[in-house]
This record gives structure tokens, C-alpha cells and sequence, in this order.
């Protein structure tokens, strides 16, 4: 069996197969019919919803706006009201409920599907050059292949993200993330580092996960020395280090791959994991969902071996998760105890996004409620 995926279809009256590419590991459709602009979208909607792709032929403008027509249909069912909860927790079972819903409603959406060419070229009318995003994606080209369009529009709406950047107030500078890089979008948690008091003489700080490199750059400009900064993901260290370079502290802060921390002992560790102890389902989920927390009690585990006395561990996190009733605040502070850690401060930051007063969605009591905080923490 071939390790690349394929996709198969019959166009022509003949059989025709091509590379399957997914950057969320789905696998290829099992049923695949050709559209144009011909196809209506409720046709389109019925046939996705039943799991079977559309192959499309036809103009690519169109094609986006066929998308956009299946996904109003998506999103015309009705959503239930979050439960009552004299609490203010919507439930580990409404997060279940909610995360099947996105995940049905990428699945539909993802059905419509374009060919690409050799060198990333969409032979379409009217199609863009998507080469660029493909290649900061996907890297070199490496012949044609089938993707579906909601892909696509991803790595569009990241390549002008990495272009235009990120502005992050605490820097007054730009932070350009890649595809796959969780963006600093919600500056709560970045506000927090950039003002907790610094421990005395700290001229060294590890960043424990750094991703687009946004905390260690914070702590770059806020006098810390030197800052290493470790992370697994080779997109994250490249997005990371051109950061750094673009900001002027690529002297002063070291992008390094490591699991979580580097060799030594600092006098600041610092930590923002994914908050929700969930499965992630692509890439750029990797930066919100932590299966079983294993980044966090990790990070928790592993403190006390890489803190020099005196120092501190600065865990950033928000309480998202105990208000879905996905883990407690009493599992967090004995994980704090088990590792011979107290805390000795806490910052908390109430959400500024859209979603925190959104009252449609299905998680809003747990949103509304929502604190994040940047824990101090010493060693026992």
C-alpha cells in the first residue's frame, strides 16, 4: 500500500486518482463527484452533508461563494440555548456538544475540494496565486494534489497575518506568526507578563512553549538578560526566530527545540500552556487543546528541577476550563503541592474578545466567567 494518501474519481468515464493532502490528518473522501458553476448550493450542501466531495471544475470565485452559501446552510439549524446553571457553568457536556458540532460543520464545509498543479497553481478561472501561502504552509512543492477549499482560505488568511503581523500593545511592536502558530490574538494573557513584578536579579528567563516567541520577547524588552526559549513544533521555532530577528533580540533570546525545558536552573520560568485538557484536532488547535494536560502538569512536574532558589515559575492560565467543568481548581493545586511548588501571587485578567459577551454561544456562562491568571509560583 502506498503511504500517500490518494483520492480517486470518475471524470470522463475514466477512473482518475491524485495526492490527498489534509493538513488536519482527515482522511480522503471515499466519494467524489465533479462540480462547476452549474451546481447549486443546495446541492452542493446535500451532497457534503451525505460525505461525499465536491471536485470542483468551475470558476474560483464562484467557488467561494458556493462555500459561503453551504455554510449558511450550516449554520441555519437552530443552536440550543446554553443550559441553565445557577453556577455559571455551561458543562463538560456543552463543550462536548459544541466541539461535535464544529467538528460536523468543518467536516461538511471541507468536502468542497480544488485541484492543484505542480508549483501550487489552481488551474481555475479567475484563481489567484496561492503559491506563497502554499509554500510557508506546506513547504517546496512536490506535485499535483487535491485540498479542499476551506484549507486553502486558511493558509490565505495566514500568509497576510504573517505579512501584516500581530500588533501587541505590551511590545508596541508587530509579532508575524505562521500558519499553524497560535497568533497573539488575546492580549490578556500577554499584559499579564509584560506587568508582573520581575524577580530580583533576573538575567536569565526560560519560556517554556514559546510559539510565535511573543512572551520571551516581552521579557527581552522588559530588561531580562537572556531568554531561551523552547518549543517542539518546527514551525513554531522557525516563526519564533524570525521574530526574534525582526524585533532586534535574536542576540538576546535563544529559540531552542526541547520538550518543555531546556538544560539548567533560571530564576524565571515562564509557561503559557493550551488551556483546555482536550484532544486537538489540527496543527493550530495544538495551542488551545492539552490532551490529558500533559504541557500543563509537565510543566508543573518538571518547575522545582529548573528553578534556581529564590526564583519564581510564572504559569499563565486561564480558569476556562473549570468553569466547563473540565478539570478543578482543586486538581490544580494539588498538582501545585505534589510538586513541591506554592504559590506565592497571583495577576488575573478579565477576556476582552468578542466571544466573553457573545450570548448566542454555546459556552457563554463559561466565557463570561472566565479569568485568566499568571500564578506565581516558588519552590516549597
Amino acid at each position: 500500500m502506498s503511504a500517500v494518501p490518494l483520492i480517486s474519481w470518475t471524470e470522463d468515464g475514466a477512473t482518475r486518482t491524485a495526492r490527498w493532502h489534509s493538513e488536519a490528518g482527515s482522511p480522503p473522501p471515499k466519494r467524489v463527484v465533479i462540480a462547476d458553476d452549474r451546481t447549486t448550493a443546495d446541492a452542493a450542501f446535500r451532497l457534503a452533508s451525505e460525505g461525499t466531495a465536491l471536485l470542483w471544475r468551475g470558476d474560483f470565485q464562484n467557488a467561494r461563494q458556493l462555500l459561503q452559501a453551504m455554510a449558511r446552510r450550516v449554520d441555519r439549524k437552530p443552536r440550543r440555548p446554553p443550559p441553565a446553571d445557577p453556577a455559571g457553568q455551561a458543562g463538560a457536556a456543552a463543550f462536548h456538544r459544541y466541539r461535535l458540532s464544529q467538528s460536523q460543520r468543518a467536516r461538511t464545509l471541507g468536502m468542497l475540494l480544488l485541484p492543484f498543479d505542480d508549483d501550487y497553481r489552481l488551474p481555475l478561472r479567475r484563481a489567484p496565486d496561492v503559491g506563497d501561502a502554499c509554500r510557508e504552509a506546506y513547504g517546496a512543492a512536490d506535485g499535483s494534489f487535491v485540498a479542499s477549499l476551506r484549507e486553502l482560505l486558511g493558509l490565505i488568511g495566514a500568509h497576510e497575518w504573517r505579512k501584516q503581523g500581530v500588533a501587541v500593545p505590551a511590545l508596541g511592536e508587530r509579532i508575524h506568526p505562521h500558519y499553524g502558530v497560535f497568533a497573539p490574538v488575546r492580549g490578556e494573557y500577554v499584559g499579564l507578563v509584560a506587568t508582573a513584578p520581575l524577580p530580583a536579579a533576573c538575567a536569565l528567563a526560560f519560556d517554556i512553549g514559546t510559539g510565535s516567541g511573543v512572551l520571551a520577547a516581552v521579557l527581552a524588552r522588559r530588561g531580562v538578560a537572556r531568554v531561551v526559549a523552547t518549543d517542539m513544533d518546527p514551525r513554531a521555532l522557525a516563526c519564533a526566530g524570525e521574530n526574534m530577528a525582526r524585533l532586534g533580540l535574536a542576540a538576546r533570546v535563544e529559540v531552542v527545540a526541547a520538550d518543555l525545558f531546556p538544560p539548567g536552573r533560571a530564576p524565571l520560568v515562564v509557561c503559557n500552556p493550551p488551556w483546555l485538557p482536550a484532544r486537538a484536532g489540527s496543527a493550530l488547535e495544538r495551542a488551545v487543546f492539552d490532551p490529558d494536560s500533559r504541557m500543563l502538569m509537565g510543566f508543573i512536574g518538571g518547575l522545582a528541577a529548573h528553578l534556581e532558589p529564590g526564583g519564581e515559575g510564572w504559569l499563565v492560565l486561564s480558569d476556562l476550563a473549570e468553569h466547563l467543568g473540565l478539570r478543578s481548581r482543586a486538581e490544580l493545586l494539588a498538582a501545585f503541592d505534589q510538586a513541591g511548588l506554592v504559590p506565592v501571587g497571583r495577576i488575573d485578567a478579565r477576556p476582552v474578545h468578542p466571544r466573553a459577551a457573545d450570548t448566542s454561544d454555546p459556552l457563554y456562562a463559561a466565557r463570561a466567567a472566565e479569568l485568566t491568571t499568571l500564578w506565581r509560583l516558588a519552590l516549597r
